[in-house]
């Protein structure tokens, strides 16, 4: 984790705040936080935290402008979509997977002929999408209706929803889920 103890120092120093008196309001020994700011020693998640709880900030505002450990590329070629379905009955590949900081899932979806996302599945986002190929039913809590291409979606994703492909052929969406949840 380069750059963290580097970042932590300096927040450190912006408060005002000497070594050892952190370490006396985090409950951590001031070698402790020595060694994490010269990035001698990686911190645990729990260390991290009572860290920044004690420099009065989170862990999204402190890692919302370190800069990414890959190169940044705003685009991206068909290899590089990251799968995380299964590609034989239904494929999700994620757009965009190494953006620093994303706040939106987007996916390709493809779906086999007869396929089904699985049992109803909720969680706490927002997704949209389109159909470009094929028809797919999409059940959302007790409305369910068939999309063709050309049609879309938008739902809160706490109530329970599935897809299943109902053509003759293969079907694909492409979808977005916010916050990245899915």
């Amino acid at each position: 984790m380069a750059l963290v103890g580097q970042k932590l120092k300096e927040l450190r120093c912006r408060r005002g705040l000497p070594v050892r008196e952190l370490a006396l309001r985090s409950g951590l020994s001031h070698a402790a936080i020595s060694l994490i700011e010269r990035d001698k020693m990686s911190p645990s998640v729990d260390t991290l935290g009572a860290i920044l709880d004690t420099l009065g900030t989170t862990f999204a505002g402190f890692f919302a402008d370190l800069p990414p450990a890959i190169p940044y590329n705003p685009f991206y070629t068909a290899a590089e979509l990251t799968e995380i379905g299964m590609a034989s009955s239904v494929s999700a590949k994620i757009i965009g997977a190494n953006h620093p900081n994303r706040k939106i899932l987007m996916l390709d979806e493809t779906f086999a002929v007869g396929s089904v996302s699985g049992p109803a599945y909720a969680h706490n986002a927002q997704e949209a999408g389109l159909v470009i190929e094929g028809a797919v039913e999409v059940t959302v809590g007790d409305q369910t209706q068939t999309l063709k291409a050309g049609e879309a979606y938008y739902f809160d994703s706490h109530h329970p929803h599935r897809f299943r492909n109902v053509a003759n052929q293969k079907s694909r969406i492409v979808s977005a889920v916010t916050p990245p949840s899915y």
